[in-house]
């Protein structure tokens, strides 16, 4: 009120960023373009979204979510996955794998946990639950 002053916050050249104590971008996601494709190892410690194709071998830390146009012709080692493309080897899922409708394997599918919705296909072994995993 009567010679009130305001208070000002005090300045900082503090830049918020999205970076864990190592360095490294959390929350973030690789994008593997269509049209865009990867021979040899992939590793990756983000989340994946494929809609090219890699041949090779797939090494993903977190969850890799593959499009419709998605293909990986080699062993897939994931925590989660969500499959709508073509895979042709092995899929190592820790977490839980769902095969969308448009999705095919052809090769050995080895996860703690499958969804398979109506038209997806896979032809190989299958193997399912925490027993695979000790």
């Amino acid at each position: 009120m009567f010679g009130s002053k305001t208070k000002q916050k005090p300045k900082t050249n503090k830049t918020e960023t999205n970076l864990d104590s190592n360095g490294v971008n959390k929350g973030t996601t690789c994008v593997i373009a269509p049209g865009t494709r990867i021979e040899g190892k992939f590793t990756t410690t983000e989340d994946v979204r494929l809609d090219g194709v890699i041949v090779g071998e797939v090494n993903c830390s977190k969850r890799m979510v593959m499009g419709e146009s998605g293909t990986v012709e080699g062993n897939i080692k994931t925590l989660d996955s969500a499959v709508r493309g073509k895979v042709k080897g092995e899929i190592k899922v820790s977490g839980t794998l769902h095969l969308h409708e448009t999705a095919s394997i052809d090769g050995t599918i080895i996860a703690r946990k499958m969804v398979v919705d109506s038209g997806a296909s896979y032809s190989g072994e299958c193997k399912v639950g925490d027993q695979h995993f000790k």
